[in-house]
């Protein structure tokens, strides 16, 4: 069997696994034209959702250090793909954002730095139409690498994503109607050699809390017309530095105050919730801000210390 051949059997087989199906294979190529495979998987029965999965052609994950967290990724997707709007997460600072055009898996940088690259995009997604978004480039150095099972998007996208998010939570990317590429550092600032595991940031019961509530406003609410998001994501765990135990426990204790229905894992917004939408949209339009340059008019006016 073929390398090519070998990844179609082996990713329907952990797709079945975890509760999705194989819808197509197609053949593609990354940024330095090595070839891919290119997967669209889906869940039996919402035929409106699909999960773009792109590997190496040659990648081989049955092995015993890479087959459990593909498995878990895509068990993740799975439970992620019966949101309204799978490819949609919040910030800590409240900003909805839509992940997109990721182009799996990473490059080895042209400028002759050594580092890997992945190009994807994000947009504000609020349900207006003013298309703000920023272009981003993240890269991860060849030495922080090695801590990376492989550089394949299963692997890989969590950290990723997270490490935009904290960007965006620092002001550090700006979205406009068009503009360049901006660059999006994952450093070791982001990851705690003692634990083993990555940390964005340290949040309390109180944060944590706000960061579900409008969640689900803005997921379920605003874009999702009112359908259950899913609470237990390891991929909010982890930007949250939580467990997903823990972000279900506080989901259970904030439905009895009618801000939110719970089932199982998933949530939606009341009408008590939406009630709120000033609360959020003022967080939203703060935390924009906070992503805009601003000007400092000590300079401007000769005053600064140079």
């Amino acid at each position: 069997m073929t390398s090519k051949a070998n990844l179609v059997s082996s990713i329907e087989t952990a797709a079945i696994k975890a509760g999705l199906k194989l819808v197509s294979a197609t053949e593609g190529s990354d940024l330095s034209g090595q070839p891919t495979q290119v997967f669209q998987l889906g869940l039996p029965g919402l035929d409106d959702r699909r999960l773009q999965l792109e590997l190496t052609e040659a990648f081989d994950f049955d092995k015993a250090n890479l087959l459990p967290e593909m498995a878990a990724h895509l068990a993740a997707e799975a439970k992620r793909l019966r949101n309204p709007r799978p490819d949609c997460y919040v910030t800590l600072g409240g900003l909805p954002l839509a992940f997109g055009k990721f182009q799996w898996p990473f490059h080895r940088s042209t400028s002759g730095s050594d580092t890997y690259i992945v190009h994807g995009e994000i947009s504000i997604a609020d349900g207006g139409a003013h298309n703000l978004h920023a272009k981003v480039a993240a890269s991860v150095t060849v030495t922080f690498a090695e801590i990376v099972p492989a550089m394949e998007q299963p692997y890989a996208e969590t950290f990723v994503y997270n490490a935009i998010r904290k960007t965006v939570d620092f002001g550090q990317l700006e979205f406009l109607k068009s503009g360049n590429r901006q660059p999006v550092p994952v450093t070791t600032r982001f990851y705690s050699r003692w634990q083993k595991k990555f940390v964005f940031t340290e949040t309390d019961d109180q944060e944590r809390l706000r960061y579900l509530l409008s969640k689900i406003y803005w997921l379920s609410g605003v874009l999702g017309e009112g359908k259950p998001v899913w609470i237990a994501d390891p991929r909010d765990a982890q930007y949250l530095n939580t467990t997903e135990s823990d972000l279900l426990r506080m989901a259970g204790q904030e439905a009895g105050e009618g801000l939110m229905t719970l089932s199982g894992e998933y949530a939606a917004a009341t009408p008590q919730l939406m009630a709120r939408s000033a609360e959020y949209e003022a967080a939203r339009d703060a935390a924009l801000n906070f992503t805009k340059p601003q000007f400092n008019e000590s300079m401007r006016s000769g005053h600064a210390n140079m």
